[in-house]
C-alpha cells in the first residue's frame, strides 16, 4: 500500500477547507443578495403613485 506524503496531506486538506469556505461564503453572498433585492422591492412599492 502506497502511503501519501504529509505535505500532499495537508495541501488537500486545506484545500479541501478553502472549497467549504467558499460555499458557505456563496451562500452568504446569496442570501444577502435576496434579501437587498426584497428591501428594494420594499422601498419601490412605497414609491409608486397609487392608481386612481
Amino acid at each position: 500500500m502506497q502511503t501519501i506524503a504529509k505535505e500532499y496531506l495537508l495541501l488537500f486538506n486545506t484545500l479541501t477547507d478553502a472549497e467549504e469556505t467558499l460555499r458557505r461564503l456563496e451562500a452568504r453572498l446569496m442570501e444577502a443578495q435576496r434579501q437587498a433585492e426584497e428591501l428594494f422591492l420594499e422601498n419601490t412599492d412605497h414609491d409608486l403613485p397609487s392608481p386612481d
